[in-house]
């Protein structure tokens, strides 16, 4: 067993509060995520709408609240006005990004249809294509859905059964314009002229609308952080967040660096803050611009490749794409993610969990079949349903292991989250993966009596998986001997293991 690794909690000490918008997801026309995952007319759950009700039901289940649509990279190809309207009329599409073909069949008012379903808590994110289109388009698509009524396009959108508007507050402006991969890639200059042009005049239909810029896709691209600058230097004054995305996967059966993924992900963090903070500091602002971390997710990216470079895509309707397979080990890595973005609520106030269903996602169906649960599903379930309230500062005293990738790094991941009503949940990853880890956790100023729960996932097999044969192997079970005494949590940490200690 390991040396004891150790923090402290205190109510003085807090990070910020939890944005509800840190849970939320990521639906693109990308494989299966819409059609056969979401939406599936034929299916014996679908509803008169075609949505998969046993697929709802997870969702709910899953915690998830704004999500984003419809790309990703789709959207640098997207033509809003395809996806209204009658359904027998919308046009057939080649999508560039996927090499697929787009029926159109789940457009805009599907979109914001499935979100009521969800709940009040499913909030629109909505993507506009700043890749192939610009300024007007932008505008056209936001007086459809937003305003009220007595225009061209608002009564258009009447015309077509959805006579409320759909009120989307939050926008983002373009996806990974700096990757030369997409669909109408920019400069940074070029950029950030289109976003502050499309910025300026979506306010003058709505000033309070928020708006997302496209930071850079990885903080390994060659031109990060230099991007964000010069980004956000046209567009400071008119957008309030600043997006992120990271993916992570083993690379040389280095599991060790894998476990560690959330180092590179506090460091991207960190440095885009520290960019936009210059940014502000040279402009003389007093505004802080927020960050949305809006794709995140363990993806192994090598095997998709493989498949692209192949030449074997052919435009197909809705073909099995990036559908990941979920290990324990890959779900702790998850976990972990989920804390790097939890300690840093204080600037990061949106996350979208890329994707929903099927593709790269927490929940996977068949056609006609069943839905389950991956492993990554239960990290993000906890998180979203205990990890609302007041981030505590959490600062470890862990024994560490080296990595290949990272140095030297902690074998404790962690951070604590009080509720409104003054309990408090630990969210802590071991990433050793031979030896249990001793945790002690001193309380200060809490009025906190007992241990709730104390659950992990982990098991003997870190490769076991959820499958569709097997579709409960892996689930959250309970831990015997985590205890609360004078003002001390003790508890021991399995290895290669994700905790939830809930303490009331």
């Amino acid at each position: 067993m390991q040396e004891t690794a150790r923090f402290t909690l205190d109510p003085a000490f807090t990070v910020g509060e939890v944005s509800p918008r840190l849970f939320g997801s990521f639906v693109e026309h990308l494989g299966r995520c819409v059609y056969t995952g979401i939406y599936e007319p034929t299916h014996p759950t679908a509803d008169a709408e075609g949505i998969r009700t046993d697929v709802l039901d997870l969702v709910r289940e899953l915690g998830t609240t704004a999500i984003r649509y419809p790309g990703g990279n789709f959207v640098s190809g997207y033509k809003w006005e395809d996806s209204v309207g009658p359904v027998e009329d919308r046009p057939r599409r080649l999508d560039l990004a996927w090499r697929s073909t787009e029926t159109n069949r789940f457009g805009l008012s599907e979109y914001i249809a499935f979100l009521k379903k969800i709940g009040p808590q499913a909030e629109p994110m909505m993507a506009l294509n700043l890749g192939t289109r610009g300024v007007a388009e932008a505008l056209e698509l936001q007086e459809y859905a937003n305003h009220p009524a007595g225009t061209a396009l608002s009564d258009l959108r009447a015309g077509h059964g959805d006579k409320d508007p759909f009120g989307i507050k939050l926008w983002c402006l373009g996806n990974e314009m700096d990757g030369p991969w997409q669909t109408g890639h920019k400069t940074a200059q070029e950029y950030g002229r289109i976003a502050a042009e499309t910025a300026r005049a979506m306010r003058q239909i709505d000033p309070g609308v928020e708006l997302v810029a496209c930071g850079s896709s990885s903080q390994s691209m060659p031109t990060f952080a230099a991007w964000e600058a010069t980004v956000l230097e046209e567009t400071y004054d008119l957008v309030d967040h600043i997006s992120l995305h990271a993916y992570y996967q083993p690379e040389d059966g280095d599991v060790d660096s894998f476990l560690a993924s959330a180092v590179d992900m506090e460091s991207f963090i960190e440095n885009v803050v520290a960019t936009a903070d210059h940014v502000g500091a040279k402009l003389k602002s007093k505004k802080k611009i927020n960050l949305s971390f809006d794709e995140w997710n363990v993806w192994y990216i090598s095997e998709w490749h493989a498949i692209e470079n192949s030449g074997a895509r052919d435009w197909a309707e809705a073909p099995r794409l990036l559908e990941d397979n979920y290990s324990v080990t890959d779900a702790v890595v998850f976990g972990s993610l989920l804390i790097a973005l939890l300690r840093h609520a204080d600037r990061v106030t949106v996350a979208c969990l890329a994707q929903l269903v099927n593709v790269i996602a927490p929940i996977m169906t068949e056609p006609g079949g069943p839905a389950w649960r991956q492993t990554t599903f239960f990290p993000f379930a906890q998180a979203s349903r205990y990890g609302r309230g007041q981030v505590l500062d959490v600062r470890v005293d862990s024994p560490t292991y080296e990595t290949k990738k990272y140095g030297e790094a902690d074998l404790l991941h962690a951070t604590a989250v009080r509720a409104e009503d003054g309990t408090v949940t630990v969210f802590a990853v071991n990433r050793s993966r031979t030896e249990a880890l001793p945790l002690e956790v001193a309380l200060s100023g809490l009025d906190l009596t007992n241990v709730v729960e104390h659950s992990a996932l982990a098991d003997a097999d870190p490769d076991a998986k959820n499958t569709l044969d097997d579709p409960e192997r892996v689930t959250p079970h309970p831990v015997e001997g985590t205890e609360l005494k004078d003002g001390r949590l003790t508890a021991v940490l399995e290895p290669l293991s994700w905790n939830v200690i809930r303490l009331g």
